[in-house]
């Protein structure tokens, strides 16, 4: 592994970023989950920002069930309208404050009705609180709607339709999470073919808790324009093949997939392997807080573990702008903007190698 010249950080962090696969409830600052769980009279097993940063990494999951399960802390807090509004605001700020330009908040609305608030109240509280956030910095905040795997029918179909609803309002896409193995795409095709038939784009986490079978599951029963992960596409060089002629866009987190076990280590992940292939790739955060990472952490550590040189880290940030599901003329105009902003930022970078 190689160490990094402080420079080099330095222009990775004002390099201008998107992340595409950021969860919301999983990206809590810890002293707002510290603050909220106690105003809730919520027992947790350390007392100070610090250490629950800590405690909330998942670094012993054993698979991806696992690491989904620490998600319970935050969604216990994540049940009421101003909560949810404070999430989304600090949300946007955090990522402004990385070099992030634009990011896609994806959860599950499901999830924090538990209270008593409406689907509608859900969307309407996080839709106010990324809208704060994108108005204070700049940084455009846009959402996916999760429905979850495991779930029984007809939940995908009513998260497809509330996606569907809010298409034009802040929603830009419906995606499929949660336990992978065991529960393939297909089983909530008919949501996707609603999602679809609404003009709304989608993408499915796949190929990360199960093989390269969950990936051909989501792109030809469920059509998706993007994958969540597809870590284990390798495995099936045909399907590899389809997905880099296709460019169907891959939104990889290296550090999540070395946590949920899907590969043994950052430097055994396929991203390298898949950037020299060609594919569209873009690098991303998954989980904030249980990765306890910020996304200019993802690309240095592509650095130090994957031999990126910040040539490649600026064409994948480059790219990541070109996968956002955003309108046309709006991700060319931003996608050209950035690509001229990270030109002059690298023409007038002095001391940014990688030293071992």
């Amino acid at each position: 592994m190689s160490t990094v010249n402080p420079a080099f950080v330095e222009i990775v962090q004002r390099m201008p970023k998107a992340d595409l696969h950021c969860h919301l409830d999983g990206s809590l600052r810890p002293s707002t989950l510290l603050e909220l769980s106690a105003e809730r009279g919520l027992t947790l097993p350390v007392s100070t920002a610090a250490a629950l940063g800590e405690w909330m990494r998942v670094d012993d999951a054993r698979n991806l069930e696992d690491y989904l399960a620490r998600f319970d802390v935050t969604l216990a807090v994540m049940q009421d309208a101003a909560s949810l509004e404070r999430v989304a605001h600090e949300f946007v700020l955090d990522a402004a404050l990385d070099g992030v330009r634009y990011i896609e908040a994806r959860f599950c609305p499901a999830l924090s009705v538990r209270a008593g608030l409406s689907l509608d109240d859900v969307m309407q509280a996080v839709l106010r609180g990324l809208a704060r956030g994108e108005k204070e910095t700049g940084t455009l905040a846009r959402v996916i709607v999760c429905a979850l795997r495991s779930v029984p029918w007809p939940h995908a179909m009513e998260m497809a339709e509330l996606a569907v609803a809010y298409k034009g309002k802040g929603v830009v896409a419906f995606d499929l999470a949660g336990g992978e193995l065991g529960n393939p795409a297909s089983a909530h095709a008919l949501a996707f073919d609603y999602a679809r038939a609404h003009d709304l784009a989608v993408t499915v986490h796949a190929g990360e808790g199960d093989g390269p079978n969950s990936i051909r599951d989501a792109l030809h029963r469920c059509a998706a324009d993007r994958i969540g992960h597809g870590t284990r596409l390798r495995e099936d060089p045909s399907l590899e093949a389809y997905v880099i002629d296709h460019r169907i866009p891959l939104e990889v987190c290296p550090t999540s997939n070395v946590q949920t076990r899907v590969v043994p280590t950052f430097a055994d992940h396929p991203l390298a392997r898949y950037v020299v292939m060609g594919a569209v790739v873009t690098i991303n955060t998954d989980n904030r807080l249980m990765s306890g990472l910020s996304l200019t952490d993802e690309y240095v550590r592509c650095a130090q573990h994957l031999n990126f040189d910040i040539d490649t880290l600026a064409m994948l940030a480059i790219t990541s702008f070109d996968s956002a599901f955003l309108p046309h003329v709006e991700r060319e105009t931003l996608r050209e903007n950035i690509a001229i902003e990270i030109g002059d930022l690298l023409a007038n970078a002095e001391d940014i190698a990688v030293t071992v």
